[in-house]
């Protein structure tokens, strides 16, 4: 397992092959990093589907309005919504969209980011300087490759539970 350097500034992801671990990025993208923890830390992720897999891109999660599977879930709606809070404005950086990095999921709006992310499976550089990057997994990666495809799944997979390590 790789070593947590700042545990209030990492995510513990729970899937179902594992717990994936993300080293969040306070110093390049404050508010989205913020927004993950306070959503983290209420719960609201815990159950949340991952409504678009792509096979070489990316896995997306985090609509906690409509991806609950245990609350009124309804796949088609998943990937439409966000939080209760306000959009988070974009904080591009010269962060790359590299294997494992976390990017922010937004409309074709840059200051539309709400809840939503996704994990990128490779390199994905056409996507740099046009969605902020605030995390990277660090640990667990091969179970991210192991979620579920489709846009949507057909059997989607979920977050069981995400916590900030701190906090464990």
């Amino acid at each position: 397992m790789a070593e947590i350097k700042d545990p209030e500034n990492t995510i513990l992801m729970e899937l179902k092959d594992g717990t994936v671990t993300i080293e969040l990025l306070p110093d390049v993208a404050p508010q989205h990093v913020e927004r993950m923890k306070t959503l983290a830390r209420s719960g609201a992720y815990d159950n949340v589907c991952f409504h678009r897999v792509i096979d070489g891109f990316m896995a997306q999660t985090g609509d906690v309005a409509n991806g609950n599977m245990e609350k009124d879930f309804n796949l088609r709606a998943a990937g439409t919504g966000g939080s209760d809070m306000p959009n988070v404005p974009a904080e591009f950086s010269k962060v790359p969209h590299a294997r494992g990095s976390i990017g922010a999921a937004r409309s074709q709006n840059p200051d539309s980011a709400n809840s939503q992310f996704f994990i990128n499976f490779g390199a994905n550089d056409f996507l740099n300087g046009q969605y902020t990057v605030y995390g990277q997994v660090i640990d667990g990666m091969e179970h991210v490759d192991k979620i579920a495809r489709g846009e949507p799944p057909m059997n989607p997979d979920r977050i069981i539970s995400m916590k900030v390590a701190a906090d464990v």
